[in-house]
């Protein structure tokens, strides 16, 4: 059942993906809310240029639909989501500018309305990119739980933007006003990094929003160590693939089948693309995709996954994207089909195989991390 958000701009149903069944977290927060309570004090020009930046799953947008703002997002599932709540909500779906974190907005804004993310590193790399496209009279304000807001929040946008003055805190959250200060000395955009991949002669290259970029974490290290070779398995999918070095060197490890590299990042899925185009000169073709994991994938099609999932969604930590990963693996995978997980231990991610597939055998382990298999048994 779709929660209510009630602010001044009006009532709406909004929902989170993936959907769950009893969803006991809503599809906004009290930053949410304090920003659009804020804007309705001093009403807006209804021809306002309106950004929202890393809007987890449309409240902003569906709030402010009216205004035609353009939504700058890393995440597919937002920007699925924000589709799903306008229309939920008898909005034109078209009413908002959806816009992947590979491009750039292009625009004068008036009001740019920022949700902190989770990786400082994105939120410099998006600062450095729209700065062209700010003005000393561009209304910024960034908001954010009091808990995803640390002093170095603060210092990152006097560094790359300007100015700063805080609000009170109010439901434990609080907004940030910033100012452009048009002759600060910014230096370039460092992004994307890269790093040499131990014991190989792969140079990574990572985006700003993909998880462990300045060098392989020693989860995927653990994995690398223990990924399977498998003669019969024609396709072999990176599910949740990240910088795309778990398939890149499955592709290596079992080099007849067809590598499939998903994540719901678009940054993500860019790197594991310039990753193994890199490594195999272009000459191994490869499938990558920006998606829901695997939801429109065709039953029965694969042979293997291999997935180190997530186990936090934006700032929210749960096991809501591995669990969704582990149910769509199970109608994916062939009859005999394996699904490989890393995690860490206390994840409990063994149990949840077991109630899923009906087995689950330990791989490996050590003092932090778990290597599950769960074969899809035959009809």
């Amino acid at each position: 059942m779709p929660e209510q958000l009630n602010v001044p701009q009006g009532c709406f149903s909004l929902i989170r993906l993936p959907e769950r069944r009893n969803e006991l977290l809503r599809a906004w927060d009290a930053a949410d809310e304090y920003l659009l309570n804020t804007l309705a004090e001093k009403p807006l020009s209804s021809s306002a240029k309106i950004l929202l930046i890393n809007d987890s799953f449309g409240a902003l947008a569906v709030a402010l639909a009216a205004f035609r703002p353009q939504a700058w997002s890393d995440s597919y599932l937002s920007q699925q989501a924000t589709r799903l709540n306008l229309r939920a909500n008898g909005l034109d779906e078209n009413a908002v500018e959806l816009i992947d974190s590979l491009q750039t907005p292009k625009a004068a804004f008036d009001v740019v309305l920022i949700k902190v993310p989770k990786t400082l590193a994105f939120l410099e790399d998006l600062l450095l990119r729209l700065r062209p496209q700010l003005t000393p009279t561009t209304q910024i304000i960034v908001a954010g739980m009091l808990k995803n807001l640390p002093a170095s929040v603060w210092s990152l946008l006097e560094r790359l933007i300007g100015v700063t003055s805080s609000s009170l805190a109010k439901k434990k959250a609080r907004l940030i006003w910033v100012t452009l200060n048009p002759a600060l000395t910014v230096a370039d955009n460092p992004y994307p990094t890269r790093y040499l991949l131990e014991n190989t002669d792969y140079q990574i290259v990572n985006h700003a929003n993909v998880f462990s970029r300045t060098q392989l974490d020693i989860g995927t290290r653990f994995f690398l160590a223990h990924l399977p070779s498998i003669s019969t398995a024609k396709t072999i999918v990176d599910l949740g693939c990240g910088n795309g070095v778990v398939g890149l060197m499955a592709a290596a490890r079992n080099p007849d089948a067809r590598l499939v590299f998903v994540d719901e990042s678009f940054m993500a899925v860019a790197a594991a693309r310039d990753n193994f185009n890199a490594a195999f000169a272009g000459k191994r073709p490869a499938v990558f995709s920006v998606g829901d994991g695997l939801q429109d994938f065709a039953a029965e099609s694969v042979d293997l996954i291999l997935c180190n999932p997530p186990f936090h969604q934006q700032q929210t930590i749960g096991d809501q994207l591995a669990l969704s990963m582990f149910r769509q693996a199970h109608k994916t995978l062939t009859a005999n089909g394996e699904l490989w997980v890393i995690g860490n231990r206390h994840l409990g991610y063994q149990a949840s195989l077991q109630n899923i597939f009906g087995n689950s055998q330990l791989v490996a382990s050590n003092q932090k991390f778990v290597i599950i298999k769960a074969v899809r048994t035959s009809k």
